[in-house]
């Protein structure tokens, strides 16, 4: 039996709960189905960050098709909890007007802020909106959301790893940590 890696971040202990090569597995299932109900488009992948810079890079490297790549930032988390307000930091760079647009999201669980996200790029008139995230914590939702893309449903815990953060810290890990 293999051992239970275990991780210090800040204050808070975290335990392996998704490795590495499940996420990969993933990212490629995901990936491939993207690039196949995208055949003959050219989408506009827009990354939120600071989270899902790491999932955006990997799913990227997987998508067969000609696309652009823009990152937004838009914050709702403090600490290990959702403050449930949306402010956004950097906005869209470039006319996403008529273009077929996936939203890269680290992990959707209020839904909130891609409520927000939505609301704000249907004003840009694009052909379509999808989401696509590394984790979605079906539990939390507050608002219905179509997430057409999703690598991992997980249950409502706090996680940390493979870009997602504990108050700007465990980002840099290759595995998904739970808090234990």
């Amino acid at each position: 039996m293999q051992e239970q890696k275990i991780i210090q971040v800040k204050d808070k202990t975290f335990a392996v709960s998704i490795p590495e090569s499940e996420l990969k597995q993933q990212i490629k299932r995901v990936a491939d189905q993207i690039s196949s109900d995208f055949a003959g488009q050219e989408p506009v992948f827009l990354a939120v960050l600071n989270g899902s810079f790491i999932f955006a890079a990997d799913l990227l490297r997987e998508i067969d098709l000609h696309c652009e790549i823009s990152f937004v930032k838009l914050a709702s988390y403090q600490g290990t909890s959702t403050t449930g307000t949306i402010r956004e930091v950097i906005g869209l760079n470039f006319d996403i007007t008529g273009r077929p647009v996936i939203i890269i999201e680290d992990i959707v669980d209020t839904g909130l802020t891609m409520a927000h996200m939505l609301d704000t790029l249907k004003g840009h008139n694009p052909a379509s909106i999808d989401i696509c995230t590394l984790l979605l914590k079906p539990t939390k939702l507050q608002v219905k959301l179509d997430v057409r893309y999703c690598c991992k449903q997980i249950p409502d815990d706090f996680v940390v790893g493979y870009g997602l953060d504990y108050d700007g810290f465990g980002r840099n890990t290759k595995d998904i940590y739970t808090i234990v």
